[in-house]
């Protein structure tokens, strides 16, 4: 069941509560002001965007608000009510035969699961059942990760974009050496531009990034069960047996290992 995932608006807010009080508490209200520079905002924030356009086609960047809607949305991880609706389907699959699952399969609300179910009640193998639904999450991943990229890449070009900006505010001030009452304008816009493109990196994309990963790297876990529960049925298990299953394999920490190790195996293999 989605829900709205809190934690998400509190980190962003928490952040900036400290960041202003830190900044208050040294400089007074007052000095907090001088942290405000329109020029530097704008040299930051258009050149994130024009990098960002250029990086990415017309299409990647309509996904992108969809995509960041992810990171305030919960899903439930947990396995319990998913290994007992296995157990169920087990259960019946022994009693009354598999084709009798077809009915509560057409009920199903997650296509995954639906697919993996009817593909078992058609007679595919399991080889085949893995095959497909390793690649269903396959492709699930991919998706993912194209839609994660866009915040991930503009957390590495807002800091970069900081750096030009201060750059852009030392030359200023450089220029300007004979006129005393334009250093410290050109210094705030040289500094302030590296402050605003670490914060953006740090406290905004770089953590959307992070939770959209940690999101994904979720739903494959649960994928993952499902296709053990999946090829349990295929094969006529105990319904026993596979509850014992299904709660060893819940456990997301080593499945992480496992799923780590597996990663590390394959690179090698890729790149030779």
């Amino acid at each position: 069941m989605k829900r709205f995932d809190y934690l998400t608006p509190v980190g962003f807010i928490l952040g900036i509560f400290i960041l202003v009080i830190g900044v208050v508490s040294g400089a007074g209200l007052s000095g907090f002001y001088s942290f405000i520079d329109l020029t530097s905002f704008f040299i930051v924030t258009g050149g994130l965007c024009a990098a960002v356009f250029v990086s990415f086609s017309p299409k990647d960047l309509k996904k992108a608000p969809s995509v960041l809607k992810q990171v305030f949305v919960s899903e439930d991880d947990d396995v319990r009510d998913l290994v007992k609706t296995f157990v169920t389907l087990s259960e019946q699959a022994r009693k009354q035969g598999i084709l009798s699952l077809d009915a509560d399969v057409n009920e199903m609300n997650d296509p995954f699961l639906k697919k993996g179910l009817l593909l078992a009640i058609d007679g595919w193998d399991e080889e085949t059942i893995r095959n497909v639904m390793n690649a269903e999450i396959a492709a699930m991943e991919e998706r993912h990760r194209k839609g994660r990229r866009v915040f991930e890449k503009a957390g590495e070009f807002a800091p970069a974009w900081g750096m030009i900006g201060t750059l852009v505010g030392l030359v200023m001030m450089l220029k300007n050496l004979n006129k005393p009452e334009t250093l410290g304008p050109n210094m705030a816009i040289a500094l302030l531009t590296t402050l605003y493109g670490s914060l953006l990196s740090n406290m905004l994309f770089i953590p959307i990034a992070a939770k959209l990963e940690e999101k994904t790297e979720n739903e494959i876990f649960k994928k993952q069960v499902m296709i053990e529960g999946i090829i349990g049925i295929q094969s006529g298990r105990n319904p026993r047996n596979l509850e014992s299953q299904l709660v060893v394999f819940g456990s997301k920490e080593e499945w992480k290992k496992k799923h780590a190790e597996n990663m590390k195996q394959k690179g090698p293999a890729h790149e030779a």
